[in-house]
């Protein structure tokens, strides 16, 4: 990724802050938008420090004139756009039916539309030039939905439809442009600290939960490789998928029980804090990390295996050859 130029919305806390942080460590140039000023001026000295080269674009992502202009600016300042990335999000944590309409308007402005206007202002610059990539963060609640984020999960089912149209109109065209989906597990990350929540109860990732970091990784990874439809980060987002995949039902009556205390904890009191309106890191930095570091796995295996399908595919022939040699062992000797 040296000397490319990034664009990254939601950069300044959470994912968006980890992964600037990781493309900076590959010497990227590296545009961050956001909203939140302290956050985003904190982000772009850690991409410097890192060892690339990051400018602060403030913008509203649901603002399709914001998003359009920022991207102009970008290419100005830092030169023809190589990988768009869409991370930034916001959301409500309630029962649907204690969602205001206007709240439900605004996270699925900012979570679906923000990636919606983040992709057609890449594609208009980049088709022109025939090259470039962009990368979208997922969940794996874009495949199975959950309580008390109708709005989020909504979004998220919506970000995939989306790309995956864009996807067959870029292949029918021979596009040489490639948009790719990383589907992320439960992160550790400053969204339980400032989405607006009308829990009883501090909101927290349903366990098990990986840094930020790991998605980062995943992230710049994807960038790189764009190629691939999407990448399934995590044994927890494999599972959830298969899942679903397997018996839906029994999934819904699985998280009817369970889920909504799995993301509630006793552990600290509610923040009060919202960033639906506005930016909750305008005068404080939050950072990449939330509340629950103690808790947060720092690697992936599974994130390995994803990036080395073919190493994986040839150790797992490799294990399935042996277990059936030693089957075969086995009977022969018994007879």
């Amino acid at each position: 990724m040296a000397g490319r130029v990034v664009v990254v919305t939601g950069a300044s806390g959470g994912v968006g802050r980890a992964v600037v942080r990781r493309l900076g460590e590959e010497g990227a140039q590296v545009a961050l938008i956001a909203r939140g000023t302290a956050g985003l001026s904190a982000a772009a000295v850690e991409v410097g420090v890192s060892g690339g080269s990051g400018l602060v674009f403030e913008a509203d992502v649901a603002d399709y004139g914001q998003v359009r202009a920022a991207a102009e600016r970008v290419e100005t300042e830092l030169g023809p756009i190589d990988v768009w990335m869409n991370v930034a999000f916001s959301s409500v944590f309630a029962r649907f039916t204690d969602i205001k309409p206007e709240e439900f308007e605004r996270t699925t402005a900012v979570t679906y539309l923000g990636y919606v206007w983040g992709t057609k202002v890449a594609l208009d610059l980049m088709r022109p030039r025939g090259r470039g990539a962009i990368v979208q963060a997922g969940s794996a609640l874009a495949y199975r939905a959950i309580p008390l984020q109708s709005a989020y999960c909504g979004a998220k089912h919506a970000i995939k439809g989306f790309t995956e149209s864009v996807r067959t109109e870029l292949l029918a065209e021979n596009s040489p442009i490639h948009i790719t989906m990383v589907q992320l597990p439960a992160l550790n990350t400053p969204q339980f600290d400032w989405v607006l929540s009308r829990l009883r109860r501090h909101p927290q990732p349903v366990p098990p939960i990986f840094q930020p970091e790991v998605a980062a990784d995943a992230l710049v990874y994807a960038a790189a490789h764009p190629e691939r439809k999407e990448y399934w980060v995590g044994t927890p987002t494999v599972a959830t998928l298969l899942a679903q995949r397997i018996a839906p039902a029994l999934v819904d009556r699985y998280l009817a029980r369970r889920g909504i205390q799995s993301q509630q904890t006793d552990d600290k009191p509610p923040s009060g804090v919202s960033n639906l309106w506005e930016p909750a890191d305008e005068d404080r930095d939050y950072g990449a990390h939330g509340s629950f570091d103690e808790r947060s796995a720092a690697t992936s295996p599974q994130l390995w295996l994803s990036q080395h399908r073919g190493l994986a595919t040839a150790a797992a022939a490799v294990g399935a050859a042996g277990g059936a040699a030693a089957v075969l062992l086995r009977n022969a000797r018994r007879r």
